[in-house]
């Protein structure tokens, strides 16, 4: 009798170290992958439009990958326990497999499958194969989910070291009886207005693009990525983080791509597998606080007296701040849909402690932009500088845009690069346009008149109130309030 296996093709966009693939064609003598669109089963953070550019694209390339191995890519749209069950028993599927996601939405969606598959009796299983270590599986000594980082990472590297990946697969079962499904381009993933072209010059989504990007990064930059990392002017990034996010690549195999690098020193595939153990890190965290996407992890910042100010919001998003660093980030990430980490630090605290805007008005931005958004990194990276989450970053510690953008980008290359009113004014000023009343490099003209704009708020001044708003909370915690 033969057997047919459903591949729930999730955000696992490959065909390499794929486990739940490896499960699916095992033993099959028809496989089919099917991919589920819509927002049915994303609750409160359907993909964003930068996302929904990415997967538009991503899409196309597993489908292609697929078919030259003689496999088909199914597209439908639905809720996914109805459209699995419903597809299992019109194939006489013997089983169901997914990759495990941890993200509450996620993790709602593959309990409402299970229900629906074990009500008609057929199998179902969900593999690791985006991260590392199960969030389940990694507990403090008392048996509780970690908060800190560094313990955390501690108990990562005490266990056995990542498994190798497996091969790529030279062929799949055929997927016989599968539907017809509907086209890619049904799913309307595409923008409506036409400003992606910065996306398109950056980025190409897909599986082969990411192996490609992991070997150049690995006999590359990974040599001084302790230091590039940190200089948004540089290429010191992997890049790898979207075709993380849409599981281009494997984590295992981006591991032990580092680890086998032969032109960098120990310290550097330490530095960037300490990286790679905050991604889990996050994932831990949301898995074990499902609701911090949207609330503090420290309930006293329930108190915090944020300020509900649209055109502030406004100005942050458009990188009109008067803040070289900040604003260059924000352009970078329209633009692009990615930004340098350095930079998200700092105009994530811009935001929160120089604004004192909400830390979840920042996520939902990010959220929307970011080409690599991850709800577990996006959580945690905002919770980190509103200083209410897990392993913080301390509220009263307010980053100086300024100081910042001395330190990492003293020569002013990547503010130029973004920020083209400052282009041709000597580095010095560029750090800092409101140091000088007259810029030379604009022929005796201020920079405001030039069209850059003064900063919106004094670095001193915003530290003081963000200051105050602290202690606020602090008192009325201290008062029961």
């Amino acid at each position: 009798m033969a057997t047919c296996k459903i591949w729930w093709v999730r955000r696992d966009l490959r065909l390499d170290d794929n486990a739940a693939l490896a499960r699916a064609a095992s033993g099959a003598d028809a496989m089919v992958p099917v991919f589920i669109g819509g927002d049915a089963d994303e609750g409160a953070w359907p993909l964003g439009g930068a996302q929904r550019w990415w997967l538009a694209r991503s899409l196309k390339s597993h489908a292609a990958k697929l078919a030259a191995l003689g496999s088909r890519l199914v597209i439908v749209e639905g809720d996914a326990a109805k459209v699995l069950s419903d597809l299992a028993k019109k194939l006489g599927a013997s089983e169901v497999v997914w990759s495990r996601r941890f993200d509450p939405a996620g993790l709602a969606a593959e309990r409402r499958v299970e229900e629906a598959l074990d009500r008609l009796g057929i199998a179902w299983s969900g593999q690791l194969t985006n991260h590392l270590f199960d969030p389940e599986e990694i507990a403090t000594k008392e048996g509780r989910p970690y908060q800190v980082y560094t313990p955390f990472s501690r108990n990562c590297r005490a266990r056995p070291a990542p498994g190798k990946p497996r091969a790529t697969p030279t062929s799949l079962p055929p997927a016989d009886g599968a539907p017809k499904g509907i086209a890619i381009d049904a799913l309307d993933l595409e923008p409506k207005i036409k400003w992606a072209a910065g996306l398109q010059a950056m980025w190409t989504p897909g599986e082969d693009t990411a192996r490609t990007r992991l070997g150049a990064f690995s006999s590359d930059a990974l040599a001084r990525y302790p230091v590039g990392r940190d200089e948004p002017a540089s290429d010191g990034s992997s890049l790898l983080s979207p075709h993380l996010a849409f599981g281009e690549v494997g984590i295992r195999r981006v591991w032990h791509g580092a680890a086998a690098s032969t032109n960098s020193p120990a310290e550097s595939t330490d530095k960037f597998h300490a990286e790679l153990l905050w991604r889990e890190f996050a994932t831990h965290v949301l898995y074990h606080f499902p609701k911090t996407d949207l609330a503090p992890l420290r309930p006293d910042f329930v108190r915090f007296p944020w300020r509900n100010d649209p055109e502030a919001l406004k100005r942050w998003q458009q990188g009109r701040t008067g803040y070289p660093l900040v604003d260059a980030g924000m352009r970078q990430l329209w633009h692009t849909g990615w930004m340098h980490n350095r930079v998200r630090m700092v105009v994530a605290s811009f935001l929160v402690k120089h604004l004192l805007l909400p830390w979840q008005d920042g996520a939902r931005w990010f959220w929307d932009t970011l080409v690599d958004a991850d709800l577990a990194n996006n959580s945690l990276g905002w919770q980190w500088a509103a200083g209410c989450g897990a392993d913080a970053a301390p509220y009263f510690r307010i980053f100086n845009p300024t100081a910042q953008a001395q330190k990492f980008d003293s020569d002013a290359a990547y503010i130029k690069r973004w920020v083209p009113e400052l282009k041709g004014v000597p580095a010095k000023i560029a750090l800092e346009p409101r140091s000088a009343t007259l810029l030379p490099g604009f022929g005796g003209r201020t920079a405001a008149e030039e069209g850059y704009c003064l900063p919106m708020v004094d670095h001193a001044i915003a530290r003081d109130r963000a200051l105050a708003a602290l202690a606020s909370i602090s008192k009325a915690k201290a008062g029961g309030g």
